[in-house]
């Protein structure tokens, strides 16, 4: 289980669209003390308006911030977090942010080469920009579905030049960039990629034979908290009596707290352990990335698992 972090309240002090569905939102203490400060590829848990707590890189540079800048994708099938983003943190809005942590850390190298997929493309900014400032050497490469699309590509344009090399492949899996000519040979640097599942598939595929460690991956989404074969399920709260309807489209934390139950959360992806929760009765299908093989009969991570079969009966 994860450490319990220090809870700041922040002001949306501005808001900036990027892209069609990509907002950069930056958020400063009332009293414009420095906040904590991060290392590139660090992330904040941020408690949307909505509730839901959602992890987000940080963009900006990270000694004696005054201010965390990140930049948020509006996902076509989202359960409250980015949607809620988008529609709910306005300017002037305060939210409840999580000190900085740092799963995704930038080790020390002769050489970089930074890969960016989409809005993976946050971590990746920061930590050229890192490596610029140091004069370390490095390339970037960034793909991405169009230009339309593609967040922070003029400043990465103007800032990084031949550096940055840009592929958009229009959504076309024909026209996908081609990576082996980077990873053919082992190369003395270290290779950091963010982006969708099949890119770091790919770049995973394709370094196998790289020895261990060079290259390392971001993934704020580990776990399929919804698939699309899920159905509706039933929980009871043991404490209460209440009983609360899981929809096929929502994870149990969600319902519990739609329902007006508090709850406790941090990462709401199956990977911290905050939420941890007695299980009752019920047959569970667990898919957290946390509870041993022998806590699997008496505990449940509620922000991810679901009932295998039947309802579920948890100590809430």
């Amino acid at each position: 289980m994860n450490e319990t972090r220090e809870t700041i309240r922040l002001t949306v002090e501005g808001r900036r669209k990027l892209t069609p569905t990509i907002t950069e939102f930056t958020l400063v203490p009332k009293d414009g003390r420095t906040l904590p400060s991060y290392d590139p590829g660090a992330h904040v848990t941020v408690q949307t308006p909505s509730g839901a707590k959602r992890r987000y890189s940080l963009v900006g540079p990270g000694e004696q911030p005054g201010r965390y800048v990140i930049a948020v994708k509006k996902e076509p099938q989202s359960r409250g977090g980015s949607q809620s983003m988008h529609d709910g943190a306005m300017e002037g809005i305060e939210l409840l942010v999580e000190t900085p942590e740092n799963e995704f850390p930038l080790k020390d190298a002769q050489k970089y080469l930074l890969i960016a997929g989409g809005i993976g493309v946050t971590p990746i900014y920061a930590m050229a920009r890192h490596l610029a400032d140091r004069g370390k050497p490095f390339e970037l490469i960034y793909c991405t579905r169009s230009a339309e699309d593609a967040a922070y590509l003029g400043e990465m344009t103007a800032e990084y030049g031949d550096r940055l090399l840009v592929h958009h492949d229009d959504g076309d899996p024909e026209k996908i960039y081609d990576f082996w000519d980077h990873f053919a040979e082992p190369q003395n640097m270290h290779v950091y990629c963010c982006g969708p599942k099949p890119l770091m598939e790919e770049i995973k595929a394709i370094s196998g034979h790289w020895p261990e460690g060079r290259v390392n991956f971001e993934d704020f989404k580990p776990i399929d908290v919804v698939r699309s074969d899920d159905v509706a399920f039933d929980v009871k709260l043991a404490k209460s009596g209440t009983t609360v309807t899981v929809p096929a489209n929502r994870s149990i934390l969600e319902a519990v707290r739609d329902s007006g139950v508090p709850t406790v959360s941090s990462c709401e992806s199956g990977t911290c352990g905050t939420c941890k929760t007695r299980l009752v009765s019920g047959d569970a299908d667990h898919r957290d990335m946390v509870l041993m093989n022998e806590e699997k009969d008496a505990h449940i991570m509620i922000c991810v698992s679901r009932a295998r079969s039947g309802d579920l009966v948890i100590d809430l």
